[in-house]
């Protein structure tokens, strides 16, 4: 070692003691972005467990709704109005009583939030108050389940259309600076402020109302196609409008910014070099252009990923899209706690591993991250 450089021939293969060294920063950097995003993903969960109680209001609500439920049901059993006053009061506190403790109100507020808290964790969400799956369960991990492929599909589908779409134009007008198709995207770019919903509803009136070519919402014809041929048919073309939407909302700026890197980095002398050299343009950009650029590039799909999985809730309304945003407007408006908490749970895990499989990818494309390995290693 000299000047903190290794000496060591090229080819010879890593020592044990540098690979034990690289592998230990390896496993240290990656348990300490796991815990980082556990105690995010935990922090986040509990202040979703007490907005949605509303500090307890909730909690009185419920209440309320046990008196009613008694009160009907002693009104309803006609063996019960033959009884004295006493005791029918009697009575009704004790089916109060009864509603409260299988609710668990007859708890303090704080011990219920910390159960609910780690239940949340595990998924062991329990029972839904109002809502129920398409096959009829009112178990909250089986709705979560049901809807979570969907939402899967819907944005894994558009995120992926999004990236290789912009990438690609991008890389295609930092060849055309200056020109009409460039000057068009730099002026389109701020439309990427509005969300993809505000342009979906757009998409609907004009291709569904208007041109009756494509559905207006939902995942798949009603009723169903019975064989795996027509069925996925009928998913591609419901996927169509609402991709449409998710991509035309961000897709201007994306192609603006990474554009601008795209031409930052062909101005390098390094690229100078390798034309003259003689290089193809294709290997240029590959090699010397885009491979540089792709950390900002990441770093900045990164949060656009997560702006998109936060549109996802009026999104999915706008479709009718049988997603977790969907499900979650629908738990909003009926005060179903169970599905809240765990719909929030679900995002809070998605968001967590999408950073983190950010982070992963980051950390492989970076070329500084690849020396670094290769001074220790070599």
């Amino acid at each position: 070692m000299h000047g903190g450089v290794s000496t060591a021939p090229l080819g010879v293969p890593p020592s044990r003691s540098a690979l034990r060294e690289t592998l230990s920063r390896v496993g240290t950097y990656t348990l300490r972005r796991v815990v980082v995003l556990l105690v995010t993903v935990v922090i986040g969960t509990y202040l979703a467990v007490l907005i949605a109680n509303w500090g307890g209001e909730v909690d009185r609500m419920r209440e309320a709704q046990c008196k009613e439920q008694a009160g009907m049901s002693l009104q309803a059993d006609p063996l019960l109005q033959l009884l004295p006053p006493q005791e029918r009061q009697r009575r009704y506190e004790q089916e109060v009583e009864r509603c409260k403790t299988l609710q668990g109100l007859d708890r303090p507020f704080l011990q219920r939030s910390l159960e609910y808290l780690v239940d949340a964790l595990t998924l062991s969400l329990g029972r839904a108050n109002q809502l129920t799956s398409d096959s009829g369960s009112r178990e909250v991990r089986n709705i979560l389940l049901e809807r979570l492929p969907a939402t899967l599909l819907l944005f894994g589908t558009a995120d992926l259309v999004l990236f290789f779409m912009a990438i690609s134009l991008a890389l295609f007008l930092s060849r055309q600076y200056g020109s009409f198709l460039d000057r068009v995207i730099v002026a389109l770019a701020p439309t990427s402020t509005a969300p993809g919903w505000f342009y979906g509803i757009f998409l609907i009136l004009i291709f569904a109302g208007l041109l009756h070519l494509l559905p207006f919402g939902g995942m798949v014809d009603i009723p169903p196609p019975t064989d795996t041929p027509a069925y996925a048919t009928s998913v591609l073309r419901h996927l169509i409008l609402p991709v449409a939407a998710i991509v035309i909302g961000s897709i201007c700026l994306s192609i603006y910014s990474w554009r601008t890197f795209f031409l930052i980095y062909s101005s390098e002398d390094y690229v100078e070099m390798a034309k003259a050299k003689g290089l193809t343009s294709s290997m240029i950009q590959r090699r010397y252009i885009l491979r540089p650029t792709l950390p900002p590039i990441i770093t900045g799909f990164s949060f656009m990923l997560i702006s998109l999985w936060q549109g996802a809730i009026i999104l999915e309304t706008v479709f009718n899209w049988p997603g977790l945003g969907r499900l979650l407007y629908s738990a909003i408006g009926s005060q179903d706690t169970p599905v809240i908490i765990g719909t929030v749970v679900i995002y809070g895990y998605l968001l967590a591993l999408t950073v983190f499989v950010l982070d992963i990818v980051y950390a492989l494309i970076d070329p500084r991250v690849k020396v670094g390995e290769r001074g220790v290693g070599t």
